[in-house]
Parts: structure tokens; C-alpha cells; sequence
């Protein structure tokens, strides 16, 4: 009996240092090891580098008002042009036969109308004598009234034939450079169809294409210094003319169009830019990664340590910079914020720190 006894003890004594090592251990899992930064504003600006490319503000497609066969072409790729000059003809042989057949058509109505109106005088000097019905006069100057309505056609058709035939040669309506050459001699052409691309000389433009989240920032700037790639220690100021609507198919990129200044004789047109659009003021923020946001009943927050422990504090997000995100109000400078393991965690629950450092914001300027 007293074995038994001994035995008992010393199970009980087992058993209740098992159970003090196993609420030890569950004290120590509570404390939940974390990764965290300490939050530091800074000075974050709208800010973007793109390459562009110079181009003319106005570049017409011209092409024949007449279809025909390309006869000569008399410019070439990067001829200056000026206004009036000719730079294709087309074959006139058909041109210049429908016009002969106009002319023909005018001489006769011409005749035609000359005839009706001098029987109409000789019935009117009968009439006035009373040698013929007042019904067959006026049978006269009906037939002489259609015969100045068809002359009245046939010239109307003549000087119309007269211009289709002036439209075999096409000429620049404008002072400017050929940029393209779409047809050549030799080859039919339906009228309408652009053979030749001019560029007019003065005003140029970079175009770009913005990032879709830059779009709303670039509206915003001010600042445009534009350098080009043969010159980049010439920096050009340059104003936002024009930004699109509507986003590429398939760059989804927007595109902006920015004025040169008209005194630049270096830049010319297909030269290659860069554009640097940074903003005039720059608005201090909170940049934290992107790993610390944490989602919950549809609103941003993120876990703030303090004494130990840590408690869900909700953020309003203001943009974003690379990798990390600008809190715009939740989070003061000085604070610590987790950044990984924030779906593991609990409001008050114990934290212990991994590592604790300055959050590093992104590069500005740098985007391409």
C-alpha cells in the first residue's frame, strides 16, 4: 500500500510540472514576432521623366482630288516645300479630253441659246403687228428659256471639268517639309487617297505617352523642361497643350502633347526628347510599404506598436511611390508601424520587434 501511495504521488507530481510547462508555453506564443518601421515624413512631388519624340503641331495627308494614273512625282523624303508648289502630277490625257467634250457641250448650248432668242425677237416684232397668236409667242420664249437654262449648264459643267482637269497636278498648301511618300509614279490612284505627307514649318510639339496613374498629377504641373537627346545640356521650357482623354489600346498609356518655343532652330522634327514634369511645391507625407496596409469591413488601416502591444489605427491612402504608399492622415511621424505579419494579428495583442527602421520612399523623377 505504501508503494502505491509513492507510485500515486509521483504521478501527480508529473503531471502538474507538465501542466505548468504547457501554460508556459502557451503564455509565450501569445507574443507574435513582427517586422516593423518607424514612419518619417518627407517631401514627396508629381514628378516624371518620359521619352518623347518632336513632332509637327500640323501634318496633312494630301492626295488627289481626281483619281488617275501618278505621271511624276518631283519631291523626295525631307524635300522643304513651299506653298503652291507642285509635287505629283497626275496623267492629264483623260482630264483633258472630258474637258474638250465640256467645251463642246457649252459651244453647242451656246448656239442653241443664240437661235431660241433671235426667233423669240422676230415673233415678238410679228406679234407687235399683230401677224401671229399671243400662244405661239409664248411657245418661243419657253423654247428660249430652256435654251439659257441648258447654256447655263453646259457652262456650269465646263468650268467644273476645267477644275478636275487643274487637279492633276497636287500642290502644297503650305510651307513645309515632306515627311512621307505613300504612292509613286506609276501607280492608280482613287481621289482622296493621301500620296504625300507635309509637315508645315513653325510650331512643334513633344509628344508623350503618360502612365494612367500620373494622368491626374500631370494636369497639375507647371514645370516642363524638355532636353533633347543630341543637346542634353540645352533644357527647354515647354507648356502642357493638349493631354488625350482616352487612353491607348494598347500602350494604355495618355497622350500628351507639349508646345516648343518657336526660337529653337536646333530642334527639328523626329528628334528624340526627354521630359522631365516635375511639380512647382512639394507636400509632405507619411510613406510606409505597401506590406502594412491591411484590409478590414472594406477600410485601409494599419498596426501601430506601442508599449508592446499593438492596436489597428485606420489610414487614408494619398498615392503611391514605387513600392511604398503616402498616407495622407492616421499615422504621425515618430510611430512605429508593422509591415509584416499584419493578417497574424489581433487589437492589444503583445508584439515582439524583428527589426525597427526608417521607411526608405522611392526614387522621384526616375519613371520611364
Amino acid at each position: 500500500m505504501r508503494r502505491k501511495m509513492m507510485l500515486s504521488v509521483t504521478a501527480l507530481s508529473l503531471i502538474a510540472g507538465l501542466s505548468a510547462c504547457s501554460k508556459k508555453t502557451e503564455e509565450q506564443s501569445d507574443i507574435r514576432p513582427v517586422r516593423a518601421i518607424v514612419a518619417n515624413n518627407v517631401n514627396t512631388a508629381d514628378g516624371l521623366e518620359l521619352a518623347g519624340e518632336v513632332r509637327p503641331r500640323i501634318e496633312s495627308r494630301l492626295g488627289f482630288r481626281v483619281p488617275g494614273k501618278i505621271l511624276s512625282r518631283q519631291v523626295e523624303l525631307g524635300s522643304v516645300v513651299k506653298k503652291g508648289q507642285v509635287l505629283m502630277q497626275l496623267d492629264p490625257q483623260d482630264l483633258a479630253l472630258a474637258q474638250a467634250q465640256a467645251k463642246a457641250a457649252l459651244s453647242a448650248a451656246e448656239s442653241n441659246r443664240d437661235l431660241a432668242q433671235a426667233e423669240l425677237k422676230r415673233y415678238q416684232e410679228l406679234r407687235a403687228k399683230n401677224f401671229v397668236a399671243a400662244s405661239v409667242l409664248e411657245a418661243k420664249e419657253t423654247t428660249f428659256k430652256s435654251a439659257q437654262s441648258t447654256y447655263e449648264q453646259a457652262q456650269a459643267g465646263f468650268k467644273s471639268q476645267s477644275n478636275q482637269a487643274s487637279y492633276a497636278q497636287l500642290v502644297a498648301d503650305a510651307d513645309g517639309v515632306v515627311t512621307g511618300i505613300d504612292a509613286e509614279v506609276g501607280q492608280v490612284v482613287a481621289a482622296g487617297t493621301p500620296v504625300v505627307r507635309v509637315a508645315q514649318t513653325g510650331d512643334m510639339d513633344v509628344v508623350v505617352g503618360v502612365p494612367e496613374n500620373k494622368v491626374n498629377a500631370i494636369r497639375k504641373l507647371q514645370d516642363v523642361k524638355v532636353r533633347i537627346w543630341s543637346d542634353k545640356d540645352k533644357v527647354v521650357t515647354a507648356k502642357l497643350r493638349e493631354l488625350s482623354p482616352v487612353a491607348d489600346p494598347v500602350t494604355r498609356t495618355f497622350l500628351a502633347k507639349l508646345a516648343l518655343p518657336k526660337d529653337n532652330p536646333d530642334i527639328r522634327l523626329g528628334m528624340t526628347a526627354n521630359v522631365s514634369l516635375q511639380a512647382t511645391e512639394a507636400s509632405p507625407a507619411i510613406v510606409v510599404p505597401v506590406t502594412a496596409l491591411y484590409q478590414e469591413k472594406g477600410s485601409t488601416a494599419v498596426w501601430i506598436v506601442q508599449d508592446g502591444k499593438v492596436n489597428l489605427v485606420p489610414v487614408v491612402i494619398s498615392g503611391t511611390q514605387g513600392e511604398n504608399v503616402l498616407l495622407a492622415s492616421g499615422v504621425k511621424s515618430g510611430q512605429t508601424v508593422v509591415t509584416a505579419g499584419v493578417h497574424l494579428l489581433k487589437a492589444g495583442q503583445q508584439v515582439s520587434i524583428l527589426g525597427s527602421e526608417s521607411a526608405k520612399p522611392a526614387a522621384t523623377g526616375g519613371q520611364k
